[in-house]
């Protein structure tokens, strides 16, 4: 049964978050930002928000679940295996495939069948052994794992330094009128429903920059390059600009190309080899299943303009 710890503010001060793991030690701080986005801090009886300044005297409560049990297994999963030595893997992750285990899905993950296939950096803790990021589970393509810890560090590192490559090719609703574009929106959870991203003006910063590919007569397919990596980025940031992706169940309307979810392909992954500094890149082609969309859609396109 889930736990209640009461904690009363006396001479505290500063963003919820933060006096937070100061005074639950035992907890990090990704733990304490997950309790408040999952409404499970409440703040004299009230949800806040994790930049909330405390005040003396506040009743603070926060729910801690029981621990869930995962057994993390490996799993002899077929994998497309793009590349591989001694330090990293890139793999061609399919639709529909999550990529670590979680509580709502505790095995037949990548993770798991990367972890039959060969030994993955510690770095990320248990359940995320070897993922330096991650794509959403109905998306497909390229990501670069880790193999070893000092693999994980550089790769980590050049994420955050934005050195490293990611292009997305996606299929949007609409025609889009220019060719180039950039979008540069902060998101952050949708005050509205949890389970979403939304533009907010306290959201982490977020630049997305698109091309357009080809144009059909309801729909464009574009190339899409992230400056960062924040969750549903692109599905969020298309949306914003009246374009969201054909067949996302989250963000798309209901009228929509019917698919195993939101047509969004991890097309191209570059970056420094960890330990040679030699600049790789990897393609993947579009999936069999989002290429015959997009034959049909060129097909329903009398001159098609690129």
């Amino acid at each position: 049964m889930a736990k209640k710890v009461q904690l009363e503010i006396t001479d505290q001060t500063g963003r919820l978050d933060k006096v937070l793991s100061q005074m639950m030690p035992d907890e990090s701080r990704s733990q304490i930002k997950l309790a408040i986005d999952e409404d499970r801090v409440l703040v004299n009886d009230k949800l806040e928000k994790p930049k909330y300044q405390v005040q003396a005297n506040d009743q603070i409560t926060v729910t801690i679940p029981d621990p869930v049990s995962l057994d993390l297994e490996p799993e002899n999963i077929p994998l497309d295996i793009v590349y591989e030595d001694d330090d990293v893997i890139v793999v061609n992750k399919p639709a529909g495939m999550v990529v670590h285990p979680s509580p709502g899905h505790p095995n037949h993950t990548l993770v798991n069948a990367l972890l039959y296939h060969s030994p993955l950096s510690t770095i990320n803790g248990t359940y995320r052994p070897g993922i330096v990021h991650r794509i959403d589970k109905d998306t497909s393509g390229l990501l670069m794992v880790a193999k070893n810890d000092n693999a994980h560090r550089s790769l980590a590192k050049q994420l955050k330094n934005k050195t490293n490559l990611r292009e997305y090719i996606a299929l949007v609703h609409g025609v889009i009128k220019q060719d180039t574009g950039v979008i540069d929106a902060p998101l952050g959870r949708s005050p509205k429903d949890r389970k979403r991203q939304a533009i907010v003006a306290d959201g982490r910063h977020a630049v997305t920059h698109f091309r357009v590919l080809e144009r059909y007569l309801n729909y464009t397919l574009i190339a899409c390059w992230l400056e960062t990596g924040r969750t549903h980025q692109i599905r969020v940031h298309m949306k914003s600009i009246g374009h969201p992706l054909a067949g996302d169940p989250l963000y798309g309307p209901r009228k929509t190309i019917s698919g195993s979810g939101q047509f969004l392909h991890a097309a191209k992954l570059g970056f420094k080899h960890p330990v040679t500094g030699k600049q790789l890149v990897f393609e993947a082609p579009l999936p069999d299943d989002f290429q015959r969309v997009v034959n049909r859609l060129r097909e329903q396109t009398p001159g098609l303009k690129r």
